[in-house]
C-alpha cells in the first residue's frame, strides 16, 4: 500500500463495495483499520472486509472529489449516512450581459463552469472576491474598497469592456492566478503600512482562499464528457492495466487488472482493449504515453487521443502512475508467495528424494453411482499452474470402479506421453490412498516408465490428512509447507475435475436415446420428434412412414434395433 493521497475501496465476501474512504496517507489509514480500538461500526465494517482496493491521487483535494463520486456511483452501505445527493460546487460566469459570477451546485447551466472544489467556503469567498473586484455593473449597497484593486488591474490590460474582463477572470479560474494576488499582496502591504490592520487581514484571507480554491484538480474535467483513461505498466511478465472511468466529466470509478502476457507487451495490450471495448466505447479514450497514436487510431479511431500536455495528460499519467504501483504490489505478492512454493518444492523434493521438481502432474477421478465417470489432470510446472496443459478424460471401461478407472486414465496419459516423446514428470500425484496409488504404480511399471508417484490421502471430512509414497503414509502436520503446497494440488484438481463432471451430467442428462442411432443427425431426429409425439409413437411406426421422412432403409433398421 503505498504512502500516498487517494481513495480507498471496501469489499465484502460478494465483491459488493461497502465502504469508500479518502485519505492524505493511503497506507496508514488503511493500517489503522486492522489496529487498536474501534467503535461498533467501523468493528462491524472490518469484520466484513474481504478485499480492498485503491486508487492514488495526486492530493489530498482529488482525493476528496474521487471519493464523493464513488459514492453517489455505489452508494455504500457503510457510506449511506453521508449521502444526500449534494455535490461540491461550481463557480460560473453566465452568458447574460452584464455577465454574473455565481457559486452553483448544479451542472445544468448555459454559463462556463470551473471547479468543482471541495472546500465551499473558499470556493463562496472567490466568487464573492471576484464579484467585488470585477463588479461589471453591479451596485454595491456599502463601499467596496475592492473595486480599487480591481481597476487597477483593468487598466494594466485594457480591459474596460465586459468580455476583456472575463477574460482576466476566466485565466484566474484556470489557475493562473500570479496578477490578481500580487495586486492583492500589494493593496495588502499597503493598508498594513497605514496601520488599516482589517482590511490588510482581510486581503490576506482572500489571498489564502484564492490558493485553496485553485489548486489545480484533475479528477474532474468540465467539458462533462464521458471518457475513459488508460494507464499500463509492464515488466517481462507482467502487464498492470488502470482504466479510470471518467463519466460526464467527473472520475467514478476504476478497473485494475494484472495478468500475464504471451509475446510483445504492446501488441497484447491492444489486443486485449479492442476486445474489452468490442461492445462499447465512451465519448474519448485517452491513453498514457507508453502507447503508440498510429496504431491506437487504427483500432479506435479519432477517440483515441494521447495528450501531450494539460489537464488530460496529467489525468493520463494519473492512470499511468496508478498501474505502476499496481504492478509493483503485485510483483511484491507474487515474490514472497512464489519464494514460498519454491520452498516448498526444495522441501518436497528432499522429502522424497527425487531428481527434480519441474513438472507435476497430478490426477482426480469423480462419478456419480457409476454415471458420467470421468478423470482430470492438472499440471504444476515451475511453480505454476500450467492450465493450458490440463487434460479431461471420459472413462470408457471402469464406469464405477475408482481403482480400474485410475489405471485407465494413467495407462492412456503415459501411453501418449511414450508414443509423442512428450516430456515425462519429476512426480506424479493421485488423489486417494494406497489402492489407487498402486493402480497408478501398475501402469507405471507395465509401460517401463521410471516415474515418482504418491497418493493424496484425505481424511473422513474429505480433507489432505498424508501422502502416500513407496509404502510409506507420510503425516503431513509436521511439513506445513508442504502440506500448503499439496492442498493447492488437490483443491485444484479438485476444482477441475468437478467441474468437468457437471458439464459431462448436463450434457448426458441432455441426451436423447435417438443419439445412439447410427446415421440419425440433428435434423433426422427433428424430422421424427416433429411428425410423432413421443419415442413410443416412433417405434410403432411403419418402414414406408420413415421413409417418407427421408431416412435411409440402413438408418431405419438402426433406429428399430435401438428402440426394440
Amino acid at each position: 500500500m503505498p504512502i500516498l493521497p487517494g481513495c480507498y475501496i471496501m469489499k465484502d465476501s460478494n465483491e459488493q463495495i461497502i465502504y469508500v474512504g479518502k485519505a492524505k496517507n493511503l497506507k496508514a489509514r488503511v493500517k489503522s483499520y486492522f489496529t487498536g480500538a474501534h467503535n461498533l461500526k467501523t468493528t462491524k465494517l472490518v469484520s466484513e472486509i474481504k478485499d480492498l482496493e485503491y486508487v492514488v491521487t495526486n492530493s489530498e483535494q482529488e482525493s476528496l472529489i474521487l471519493e464523493i463520486n464513488l459514492i453517489k456511483e455505489h452508494r455504500p452501505k457503510y457510506n449511506i449516512v453521508f449521502m444526500d445527493d449534494k455535490t461540491y460546487p461550481y463557480i460560473e460566469i453566465t452568458n447574460t450581459m452584464p455577465p454574473e459570477i455565481k457559486v452553483v451546485r448544479t451542472k445544468q447551466v448555459k454559463g462556463r463552469l470551473f471547479g468543482p472544489y471541495p472546500n465551499v467556503k473558499s470556493a463562496r469567498d472567490t466568487a464573492r472576491l471576484l464579484q467585488l473586484l470585477f463588479p461589471m455593473g453591479r451596485i454595491e449597497p456599502i463601499p467596496n474598497f475592492y473595486e480599487e484593486i480591481g481597476f487597477k488591474i483593468i487598466e494594466a490590460n485594457n480591459a474596460f469592456n465586459y468580455n476583456e474582463q472575463v477574460k482576466i477572470i476566466t485565466k484566474f479560474l484556470k489557475g493562473d492566478i500570479k496578477e490578481v494576488v500580487n495586486y492583492l499582496s500589494e493593496a495588502m502591504q499597503h493598508y498594513s503600512n497605514i496601520l488599516m490592520f482589517e482590511r490588510a487581514a482581510s486581503l490576506r484571507d482572500n489571498i489564502e482562499h484564492i490558493k485553496t480554491t485553485t489548486e489545480k484538480q484533475i479528477i474532474s474535467l468540465n467539458d462533462y464528457k464521458d471518457r475513459d483513461i488508460i494507464g499500463i505498466a509492464y515488466d517481462g511478465e507482467d502487464i498492470a492495466l488502470q482504466i479510470l472511468f471518467m463519466r460526464s466529466g467527473s472520475i467514478i470509478d476504476q478497473f485494475q487488472k494484472v495478468f500475464s502476457y504471451v509475446g510483445k507487451p504492446d501488441e497484447f495490450i491492444l489486443s486485449y482493449l479492442s476486445q474489452y471495448y468490442e461492445n462499447h466505447l465512451p465519448d474519448e479514450l485517452l491513453f498514457d504515453n507508453t502507447f503508440n497514436e498510429n496504431e491506437l487510431k487504427a483500432i479506435f479511431g479519432s477517440i483515441a487521443i494521447i495528450p501531450k500536455i494539460g489537464d488530460k495528460y496529467k489525468v493520463a499519467n494519473l492512470a499511468h502512475k496508478n498501474a505502476i504501483i499496481d504492478l509493483e504490489k503485485h510483483i511484491m505478492l507474487y515474490r514472497d508467495k512464489q519464494q514460498e512454493v519454491i520452498k516448498a518444492l526444495d522441501e518436497l523434493k528432499e522429502l522424497l528424494n527425487l531428481k527434480s521438481n519441474h513438472l507435476i502432474e497430478v490426477f482426480d477421478n469423480s462419478q456419480l453411482f457409476g454415471t458420467a465417470p470421468i478423470s482430470a489432470m492438472v499440471v504444476f510446472k515451475n511453480g505454476r499452474f500450467e492450465k493450458k496443459l490440463y487434460r479431461k478424460y471420459h472413462v470408457k471401461n471402469s464406469k464405477q470402479d475408482d481403482y480400474e478407472a485410475m489405471r485407465e486414465v494413467i495407462y492412456r496419459r503415459y501411453q501418449r506421453v511414450l508414443k509423442e516423446g512428450l516430456n515425462k514428470p519429476s512426480l506424479i500425484l493421485v488423489d486417494g490412498g494406497k489402492g489407487q496409488l498402486n493402480a497408478a504404480q501398475d501402469v507405471l511399471d507395465s509401460l517401463y516408465l521410471d516415474v515418482k508417484v504418491a497418493g493424496l490421502k484425505k481424511n473422513n471430512k474429505h480433507q489432505l490428512e498424508s501422502l502416500i509414497y513407496e509404502g510409506n503414509e507420510i503425516k503431513l502436520k509436521d511439513f506445513k509447507g508442504i502440506y500448503r503446497l499439496l492442498a493447492q494440488l488437490s483443491d485444484e484438481v479438485h476444482r477441475y475435475a468437478i467441474s468437468f463432471h457437471r458439464q459431462t451430467r448436463k450434457k448426458e442428462a441432455s441426451k436423447s436415446i435417438l443419439d445412439k442411432v447410427k446415421g440419425l443427425g440433428p435434423k433426422r431426429q427433428r424430422s421424427l420428434l416433429k411428425k410423432y409425439n413421443s419415442i413410443e409413437a416412433i417405434k410403432l411406426a411403419s418402414e414406408e412412414e420413415l421413409k417418407e421422412l427421408g431416412i435411409p432403409k440402413n438408418v431405419i433398421l438402426n433406429l428399430k434395433e435401438v428402440l426394440s
